[in-house]
């Protein structure tokens, strides 16, 4: 019998397991506990667990996280890891830290297949989905971690956000999975409000996850009319905004908060005109919401520049005006490459889009 990674299962799974092998579901609590809340890997460490259980489950699971390729620490505090997860790929996960909090940045694929323009990650390509362990594997590391380095005084994670590598929502199963654990009461015990899902916009799946795991929701919105989203965020074409202002109003019903958190790239020349603010206003008349403007992150031929401070600061004052909570991202780790949009891992890419963007780079498109 091949052996299970324990961290694939969340509570009701990992119950339902132990039932196929005749022992107590409440065993399932006890393992939550040790794996999660306690960090424990070994077997032999779980001391309030029957010794003839423990010896059972060496034969029959494990519990194996991502492999860290590589750390990197920003003069901010920012944390970066790169993980493998198999011979040929690694993701990438940002530890951010700041006075009452402890953010971490999680990825969802390897790679991604949207191909947003603006985001280095997708440049990359897609390889696959990540499983729920190597998603939750992420969490688990990063706690890990962070207790281990006593001398820089840091923190466990108090708020997880899914916007990493890959768009969480494609690979929805193994996400809410890994939601799922972050939220029990037996493993990390995070506030649904202090759970963020970022999507670029499927609106299919968000409507799921309104029912099955509604937690905080963040949108890649990065524009304001139909036109200029179709060429930054493809997905745009098959789900266009109007059809993603009526989700997100609906998603209102179940979600932890009383708002939507619309992501909005400044781009300059391209999305970041004082037109392009009252579009935005018009766009979400009908939606309790907030808005964080996020300076772009150059990465090497992305054909993009950063918006001026200049152009910022009027486009926040133009949404503040009329009564828009409107934040400015803080620039975060961006002298390791842990920016917003600036995460590109290790893929061995599938879509051939890696040697497509070569040839456009090549050709000057």
């Amino acid at each position: 019998m091949s052996t299970i990674n324990l961290l694939d299962y969340n509570l009701n799974e990992l119950s339902d397991c132990l039932v196929s092998w005749a022992e107590k579901p409440f065993r399932a609590k006890q393992l939550m506990r040790w794996i999660h809340k306690n960090n424990v890997a070994d077997f032999n460490e779980m001391t309030d667990i029957a010794k003839s259980f423990r010896e059972d489950l060496k034969s029959k699971a494990v519990i194996e996280v991502p492999n860290m390729l590589m750390e990197k620490k920003s003069s901010d505090g920012t944390i970066k890891w790169l993980l493998g997860v198999d011979s040929a790929n690694a993701i990438e996960s940002v530890y951010i830290p700041e006075r009452d909090r402890a953010t971490l940045c999680v990825s969802s694929q390897i790679g991604c297949a949207l191909d947003c323009a603006f985001c280095s990650t997708g440049k990359q390509g897609f390889n696959r989905n990540l499983s729920t362990a190597e998603i939750i594997g992420q969490l688990w590391w990063a706690n890990h971690r962070v207790t281990e380095d006593k001398e820089n005084n840091t923190r466990t994670v108090s708020n997880v956000v899914m916007m990493g590598m890959g768009e969480p929502l494609a690979n929805f199963k193994n996400v809410v999975s890994a939601l799922q654990i972050m939220l029990d009461d037996h493993a990390y015990g995070l506030s649904r409000r202090r759970v963020t899902v970022s999507t670029s916009g499927l609106l299919p799946q968000i409507e799921r996850l309104a029912k099955e795991c509604p937690v905080s929701l963040a949108v890649s919105l990065h524009a304001s009319n139909n036109e200029v989203r179709d060429k930054i965020v493809p997905i745009n074409k098959k789900y266009p905004l109007q059809d993603l202002m009526k989700t997100c109003y609906q998603y209102l019903e179940y979600a932890p908060r009383d708002f939507i958190t619309f992501e909005y790239i400044m781009l300059d020349g391209i999305n970041d005109q004082e037109k392009h603010a009252y579009e935005l206003i018009k766009l979400v008349k009908d939606i309790p919401c907030k808005f964080n403007l996020i300076p772009f992150n150059p990465f090497p031929n992305s054909g993009f520049n950063r918006s001026s401070r200049e152009n910022i600061r009027i486009f926040r004052e133009i949404l503040q005006d009329k009564g828009f909570v409107t934040t400015v991202r803080k620039v975060r780790g961006d002298d390791i490459d842990a920016a917003c949009g600036q995460l590109a891992g290790k893929v061995k890419d599938k879509t051939s889009r890696s040697k497509q963007w070569e040839i456009k780079r090549v050709e000057g498109l």
